[in-house]
């Protein structure tokens, strides 16, 4: 029998989700619940199923301070529970063969396919534009990085996706090898005041069917 989703229990979590940028800085999050959200977080889609998502979470409060001027002293970085750095990983596609046996093993594709699979990219990202590469990391950065904060929010957590910070400073300061771009950094924890509600456009205004507006 199909399992039948509670709409209305997702609904509330896509409604109610908010950024949130004062935290309690009592509230603390179990690595082992970070881990159990990540897991969640990782069944968002990517491209070619290659997950070139990478995650380094900072939840010790020295770091946390150490963070702080290189996002702008943004107070949500010291007083969350937690800080993840979404990364994308410019040479995730080498894990082509660990994710496509898993798939074998469970019975989703033939050896064959995988195979195939493989060898196609292989031939794509080998001499690919690392730019190109970076495109469409950044955006299975963001479908992961999404999800994180809708799985946050189901959990009776708070988020804020960050953009606002020095990226070069932090890849310094963390030791990011150049493998790695950033994608945002998501403070997590429990809200010690509520996210301010905000407005959106109108679906009128930013849908169109079958073709484009001339103007």
């Amino acid at each position: 029998m199909e399992k039948v989703i509670d709409q209305k229990a997702f609904i509330d979590v896509i409604r109610e989700r908010r950024s949130v940028r004062h935290y309690d800085s009592t509230a603390k999050i179990s690595r082992d619940e970070l881990k159990e959200m990540l897991k969640e977080a990782t069944l968002a889609p990517s491209s070619s199923n290659l997950q070139p998502w990478r995650f380094l979470i900072i939840d010790e409060q020295p770091l946390k301070e150490k963070l702080l001027p290189i996002a702008f002293n943004q107070k949500q970085v010291v007083e969350a529970a937690a800080i993840i750095a979404v990364l994308a990983d410019y040479e995730g596609y080498k894990q082509a063969g660990s994710i496509y046996k898993k798939a074998v093993e469970a019975g989703y594709m033939t050896e064959e396919v995988k195979a195939t699979l493989i060898d196609n990219i292989n031939k794509r990202y080998e001499n690919r534009d690392r730019a190109i590469i970076k495109e469409i990391a950044l955006v299975d950065g963001g479908l992961v990085s999404m999800q994180l904060m809708l799985v946050a929010k189901a959990r009776g957590y708070d988020t804020v996706p960050m953009g606002g910070y020095d990226s070069e400073k932090f890849k310094e300061a963390f030791q990011i090898p150049d493998q790695y771009e950033t994608v945002m950094l998501i403070a997590v924890g429990k809200a010690a005041e509520p996210g301010h509600p905000t407005t959106r456009l109108d679906v009128e205004e930013i849908t169109f069917w079958n073709e484009m507006p001339s103007k």
